[in-house]
């Protein structure tokens, strides 16, 4: 027993610097901050401030608006200063913002709070990943990465179960105000852990070349990748935000459960992730890329359908269990989906375009996290259950579309099984 207990242990040994697990440990902090507020953002503005649901849910779509546009941006500052003090000005930028989220009356002051927190999310977000990066070996980059994804559905579970309980115990404005007070404050403080713990790597710049100009064409012309982006848009939108931002105000209006069940529906989530994230690596390699995106899309559309019932019992027990459910089936698709769609990317991406490809595989989510608040918003006030089985939909054809890309996608499995006399063979003259 104790022979088992130390692999276990020894499986969560990363030999990650001190610096580094310091900036993890904040990211766990800042996403328990950003966890307090993400399932009552939509109720918040609705209930609280009065704010039609479509509103609220186009504010929320405009903090990852703002974030997904300055993530080039960023990127091209990253070259020429610190990401250092790009971590801590995004991090000030978005403890600005959420604070200001606690004082808005009208949608316009909403908007302004969203642009401000959207801005400082997406410097600090490119900031935080290049910083890790240069203070890390190449050999280390998969557990830094690793430890950042369990950092981050750890800090959000947490704090999404915490402000259940919460909410549940007084909903009231000054509730809503003390969480978003509390999540900018977690922000200011991973400022000053940064400034006071961190070091300032030195980056190393390239030299300006020609094609690099026009680049992007270069990414533009590669349609199977073009496509593996496109069908990850719908599958993000309808497996990771629908749950995150959609499923809780629709919980509370059309089901009979409460905001603690809703806390502990995404704690659930976030902790099947958290748990499977490591072990789930080995079970994905043995599966065929175009394979698993068919599993994760299948995934998706079970869970979406499954939210349905809920509304159909008046047992809070029944419903939350229902829920539950639902947490769990999207959390394996979403294992699944990252796992694979990552390395992917890079697989498919020309040394000398990996930034361009990577940086719109970070689009794909921040562009999916603020089109999904909005049609999620939409569809709450005209038809909401159509989020759920028109979600379905779109997984499955997103899944199908993928499914048929087949050899035109990089694979290292198909590409092991391939006879080493075959794949070495000379053109025939």
């Amino acid at each position: 027993m104790n022979r088992r207990v130390s692999r276990l242990l020894a499986g969560w040994r990363t030999g990650l610097s001190r610096p580094v697990l310091v900036l993890q440990a904040g990211n766990a902090v800042n996403y328990f901050g950003y966890g307090l507020v993400l399932p009552f953002e939509i109720i918040y503005l609705h209930q609280a401030r009065g704010f039609a649901t479509s509103t609220a849910g186009l504010v929320l779509a405009a903090t990852m608006a703002m974030s997904a546009l300055v993530t080039l941006p960023t990127g091209a500052l990253l070259d020429r200063y610190s990401a250092k003090a790009l971590v801590v000005a995004g991090n000030v930028a978005c403890a600005v913002g959420y604070a200001g989220f606690a004082l808005v009356e009208r949608p316009w002051q909403g908007f302004a709070c969203s642009i401000v927190s959207g801005v400082g999310l997406g410097v600090a977000g490119a900031a935080n990943r290049t910083l890790v990066v240069r203070l890390i070996k190449p050999e280390q980059r998969a557990a830094a990465f690793a430890l950042n994804r369990v950092a981050g559905n750890f800090g959000i579970g947490a704090g999404a179960t915490t402000a259940g309980f919460i909410v549940a115990a007084a909903q009231r404005l000054s509730t809503f105000q003390l969480l978003y007070v509390f999540d900018a404050v977690t922000y200011a403080g991973f400022a000053l852990i940064v400034l006071a713990a961190v070091p300032s790597p030195r980056a190393d710049v390239a030299a300006a070349t020609p094609g690099n100009r026009t680049g992007f064409r270069a990414v533009a012309r590669d349609r199977p990748f073009l496509v593996v982006i496109a069908a990850n848009v719908v599958l993000v939108v309808v497996g990771h935000t629908f749950f995150s931002n959609i499923l809780p105000p629709f919980a509370k209006a059309h089901t009979p459960v409460g905001p603690a069940a809703i806390g502990i529906v995404i704690l659930v989530n976030t902790s099947v992730i958290v748990i499977a994230q490591i072990p789930a690596v080995r079970l994905v390699a043995r599966m065929r890329r175009t394979n698993a995106f068919a599993v994760t899309s299948a995934l998706f559309a079970v869970a979406l359908l499954a939210v349905l019932p809920a509304t159909l019992t008046h047992s809070e027990l029944a419903a939350t269990a229902v829920l539950v459910g639902v947490g769990i089936v999207l959390a394996v698709g979403e294992i699944a989906h990252i796992l694979v769609l990552g390395p992917l990317v890079a697989d498919m991406a020309p040394e000398h375009l990996l930034g361009r490809y990577l940086s719109l595989y970070t689009l794909t989510f921040s562009g999916s996290l603020a089109l999904g608040p909005a049609v999620g918003g939409l569809l709450l006030q005209s038809a909401p259950d159509a989020i759920w089985w028109g979600g379905a939909v779109a997984a499955l054809l997103a899944g199908a579309v993928l499914l048929q890309l087949g050899d035109r996608i990089p694979d290292p499995l198909r590409q092991a099984q391939t006879p080493p006399t075959l794949a070495a063979a000379p053109e025939a003259a």
